[in-house]
Order: structure tokens, then C-alpha cells, then sequence
């Protein structure tokens, strides 16, 4: 008797686990402006866990220390041109950030803190959207379409110096396929693994950008401002996109999109309800997958079920937003940065 009551109590606690959730069922959002100045910030990216970076339009560029929220700004200038950016990324050691238009201006940090330039590419076409590193040595960059397939840089050697994939090393190019620069995170990375969403379907690769392969998704795509804004992972399984059309910013037709099987599949979620339009989705750290939040300048919607219902926190609008913890992030947009606080 003692043994079957034995079985039976293992099998209640393994139930109990298999059914809890580890949302953390936030109803309220609160933004603190920490950087106020006359420019559109569409790329951050924390440095360590003290130092937030960005850049911007008009050539501006700076940081922000996390303890105390002092701001650093600096401003950087190509011969007369006026560079904006809207793709950053780090290394251990090193700070870059990348220009759309053309010329394509990617800077490294260098010597005594100054910005070096490393990558300019000329030409008509020439306009990238999103940066990021797998590692201190190897990084990735993705642009729009230019000379008929999808612009991928790569370096091998910590930034000092990147080339552009050959249409060869990539699927089979589709007419008009690019990506939206709006919130620098068209790229997800786990390990080794490399997602890239862009205006009409999912680019994956298993090792580091060196092979690639194309998945179709059901997101919105005929217009051309329509498509996959911003992609996350929450592990190598688990990912989200969103996007829509800014144009329509109501519009939440075929707008998000949830895969469970590593990009392979994608199907439609939460199918004609909000939110619409969005330019940013980021899972919420340590809630299993179950928390989502989504930013645009309609505002912030948050989902503590995998993405299947939304809620709107905020009417306060932003482009893009990372999270320092499970309850701590920081968003930029129009003229500002803000800490938010999920409650």
C-alpha cells in the first residue's frame, strides 16, 4: 500500500510541474526617461550589465550608464555627409554601428575611444538594417537586396574586416526581398544558430553564416511595407516575429507568427486581434517562453501565454527594446530612451 501511495504522490508532483507556469503575469508598465534630444534611435544594445549603447539619426551615437543614467554623447561625421544608424552590436572589447544609405558606413571602436571605420560599400541599393555577434571574432550584418540577392556581411576576425556573401552562398534570391530597418533585430542568434527575417520569408543557417537555407512564413508581404519587422528566439526551438504594415498600424491581419520546430514552420497567431502593427518583439527573460513583448510607436503589448492573447500596457510609443532582466528594460524611439519597469 505504501509503495502504490508512493507512485501515486510522484505522479501528482509531476503533473503539478508539467502544468505550471512560469509566466510572471505583468499588468502594469512604467517608463522613466533617462535621454531626451532631438533624435530617432532605432538601435541599442547593452554593452554589460552597467552600460547601455546606441545610435541614431544625425550622426549621433553615445551611452548610458545603467547605475546612475548619465548619458554620453558623441556625434561622428563622414567628409560632409551626415551618416544615420540603425544597426549596433558589441564584442567584449568592442563597440560597432552601421549606416543605412549609401555609402554603408560600419564603425569599430579604436584607439582612445574614437570610432573607426572598418566597411563602406557605394552604390545604388547600398542600405543595411541589422548587426550582430555570434562570439569576439565572429559577427554578421544584413542588408537589403543589391545586384539581385540579399545583402550578408560577415567577419571573421572580431570587425577588423567583413565581406559580403556571394548571391551563391545564399537561397535562391526573391524580386524584391530586403528587410526593415526599424528596430535592429531582423537577426536572432542561439549558439550557433543564425535567423533572419526579411521582407517576404525566414533565412536560417546552422553554423555561423557559412550555410544557408530559406523558410517560408505566413506573415503579411504584398505591399512593400509589409512583412517581418523583428524576430526573436527564446531558445534554439522557440521563436516569434511580428510585423504588419506601419502604413495600416490598426491592421492585425497576418502579422505575428510563432515557430516551435527551430524556423523550419511558422504559423499565423492571434489572427485578427491586437496588436497591429509592431517594429520590436522580445521574449521576456526566465518565463519559459511564455512572456512576449511587442513595441511600436502604437505603444506596448504584452503576452503572458506564448503570444495566443495581448494585452496593452502602454499607449507610449517606442521602436525597439531590450531587456537587462525579467523585469527591467530599456526601449528608444522618437527623441528618447526610457528604463521600463514590468510590474
Amino acid at each position: 500500500m505504501k509503495r502504490h501511495l508512493f507512485v501515486l504522490y510522484c505522479g501528482i508532483l509531476l503533473c503539478g510541474c508539467s502544468k505550471k507556469r512560469t509566466s510572471h503575469n505583468y499588468t502594469t508598465v512604467t517608463a522613466r526617461t533617462v535621454f531626451e534630444d532631438s533624435v530617432s534611435i532605432r538601435a541599442i544594445d547593452f554593452l554589460d550589465r552597467n552600460t547601455l549603447a546606441f545610435a541614431g539619426s544625425n550622426s549621433i551615437y553615445g551611452s548610458v550608464d545603467l547605475p546612475s543614467h548619465k548619458v554620453r554623447v558623441n556625434q561622428i561625421k563622414f567628409d560632409t555627409l551626415i551618416p544615420e544608424f540603425r544597426s549596433v552590436a558589441h564584442t567584449s572589447t568592442d563597440f560597432f554601428m552601421l549606416s543605412v544609405d549609401t555609402p554603408a558606413l560600419l564603425y569599430k571602436t579604436g584607439a582612445n575611444g574614437q570610432m573607426n571605420l572598418v566597411y563602406k560599400e557605394e552604390g545604388e541599393g547600398a542600405f543595411y538594417d541589422s548587426m550582430q555577434f555570434w562570439n569576439d571574432l565572429e559577427g554578421i550584418a544584413v542588408g537589403d537586396t543589391v545586384n539581385g540577392c540579399l545583402s550578408v556581411l560577415t567577419t571573421r576576425d572580431g570587425g577588423q574586416t567583413w565581406s559580403k556573401l556571394s548571391c551563391d552562398a545564399l537561397p535562391e534570391p526573391i524580386e524584391g526581398e530586403g528587410a526593415f530597418a526599424a528596430s535592429n533585430t531582423n537577426i536572432a542568434i542561439v549558439d550557433d544558430k543564425t535567423w533572419v527575417a526579411t521582407t517576404k520569408r525566414v533565412l536560417f543557417s546552422p553554423d555561423k553564416g557559412f550555410t544557408w537555407q530559406a523558410f517560408d512564413t505566413p506573415i503579411m508581404n504584398e505591399q512593400p511595407t509589409q512583412g517581418m519587422y523583428s524576430i526573436d528566439f527564446y531558445n534554439a526551438e522557440l521563436g516569434f516575429a511580428v510585423g504588419g504594415d506601419y502604413t495600416n498600424p490598426t491592421g492585425n491581419q497576418a502579422n505575428k507568427a510563432l515557430t516551435t520546430d527551430g524556423g523550419k514552420t511558422w504559423n499565423v497567431i492571434a489572427n485578427g486581434t491586437p496588436p497591429g502593427y509592431k517594429s520590436c518583439v522580445q521574449f521576456i527573460p526566465n518565463s519559459g517562453g511564455e512572456d512576449l513583448v511587442a513595441i511600436g510607436f502604437t505603444g506596448i503589448s504584452y503576452s503572458d501565454n506564448g503570444g495566443h492573447l495581448w494585452k496593452d500596457l502602454s499607449k507610449e510609443g517606442f521602436y525597439t527594446i531590450r531587456f537587462l532582466n525579467d523585469s527591467i528594460a530599456y526601449a528608444a524611439g522618437k527623441n528618447r530612451i526610457a528604463k521600463l519597469t514590468f510590474r
